[in-house]
C-alpha cells in the first residue's frame, strides 16, 4: 500500500481541525502521514489498528493519539455499515511556538513526546474523553479551545494508556524526503498569497523542475498546482468569516482575478464564496 502525505487545514475559524464522520468513507488516501498530531475517537465497534510498525485490532471502540509524521492506516478501512469517528488534528505550535514550554503544560509536553510511539487508551478514558469530544462539536470557538486543553490534560494524566511502540525508525533517505516536504509546505504556508512557480519550488529543494514535479507528486499524490489551489481555497474559507469584501478575499488568498477565484471555489467547495459566507453566518 502506497504511503501518501495528507495535507490538513484547520477548521475555519479555528486553530485546529475537528471532524465528525457518521459513516465509513471511501478515501483516496489510506496509508498516510501528516505533520499534525491526531486524536481519533471511535465510540464502538471493532477494526484494524495499523500505526507505524504496530499491527493489531481494537474491539469495543477506540481512542488513540498519534504523533506527527507517524504513518497510519485510515480507521474507516474495511469498515461496512454503521461507523462513527471524531477526529481532532493539531500542530504542536497551534497556540504559538512556545506553547508547550509553559510550566503548567509539562505533562502535556510529555504526552506529545510519548505520542511518537502511538498511544491507545482504555475504556474509562475513552468514555470520558469521547463525551468531551462530542461536546466540542457544538461549542463555539473560544469554549472549544478551552475544552481542548482539558482533553489534553485528561490524556496526559490517563492511567489506562498503552504505548503501541509504533515508531518506524525512518531511514536517512525517508527522513530527508520528509524534511524536504516540510520545507516546501512551510514555504507554501508563508507565501501562498504570492505568485509561486514550480521553478521557484524546484530551486528551494535543489531539484530540477522535472525532478521536483515527480517528487511532489510521489509525496503528496497531487501536482503543485492542485495542492496550491486547495490550500488557497482553505485559506479563503477562513477569510470569508471576516468582514472583508469577496474581491479582497480573492487577492488575499492568492488569486489573480475574481472570476478564477469564484470558479475554483465553486469547484472545490461546492458552492460560491457568497453562498459559503451566508451559510457560515447562519451556522454561527
Amino acid at each position: 500500500m502506497k504511503l501518501e502525505f495528507e495535507p490538513i487545514q484547520p477548521t475555519p475559524g479555528s486553530s485546529f481541525t475537528l471532524l465528525h464522520f457518521t459513516h465509513a468513507l471511501e478515501r483516496d488516501i489510506l496509508w498516510h502521514y501528516h505533520p499534525e498530531y491526531e486524536l481519533v475517537y471511535i465510540p464502538q465497534g471493532s477494526g484494524r489498528r495499523h500505526i507505524g510498525q504496530h499491527f493489531s485490532r481494537y474491539k469495543g471502540g477506540e481512542l488513540v493519539f498519534i504523533g506527527p509524521n507517524l504513518p497510519h492506516l485510515s480507521f474507516s478501512y474495511e469498515q461496512q455499515g454503521d461507523f462513527e469517528q471524531i477526529v481532532l488534528q493539531l500542530r504542536e505550535d497551534f497556540m504559538g511556538e512556545q506553547f508547550l514550554q509553559r510550566p503548567e503544560l509539562a505533562a502535556v509536553q510529555q504526552l506529545f513526546l510519548r505520542s511518537q510511539q502511538g498511544l491507545s487508551f482504555g475504556p474509562a478514558t475513552r468514555a470520558s474523553v469521547g463525551a468531551t469530544l462530542r461536546q466540542m462539536l457544538t461549542e463555539p470557538g473560544p469554549a472549544r479551545l478551552l475544552t481542548l486543553l482539558r482533553v489534553l490534560y485528561q490524556l496526559a494524566e490517563a492511567p489506562d494508556v498503552t504505548e503501541l511502540h509504533a515508531d518506524m525508525g525512518m531511514s536517512a533517505l525517508q527522513a530527508r524526503e520528509q524534511q524536504r516536504l516540510r520545507e516546501v509546505y512551510q514555504h507554501l504556508e508563508q507565501h501562498y498569497a504570492e505568485n509561486i512557480t514550480v521553478q521557484a519550488m524546484a530551486d528551494l529543494t535543489h531539484l530540477t523542475v522535472p525532478a521536483f514535479c515527480r517528487y511532489f507528486k510521489k509525496m503528496t499524490g497531487q501536482t503543485l498546482t492542485n495542492f496550491l489551489q486547495e490550500y488557497r481555497i482553505s485559506q479563503a474559507r477562513l477569510l470569508l468569516l471576516q468582514d472583508m469584501p469577496i474581491t479582497e478575499v480573492s487577492y488575499a488568498a492568492g488569486f489573480n482575478n475574481l472570476s478564477h477565484f469564484n470558479r475554483t471555489f465553486l469547484k472545490l467547495a461546492g458552492q460560491t464564496p457568497s453562498d459559503y459566507r451566508k451559510q457560515q453566518a447562519i451556522v454561527s
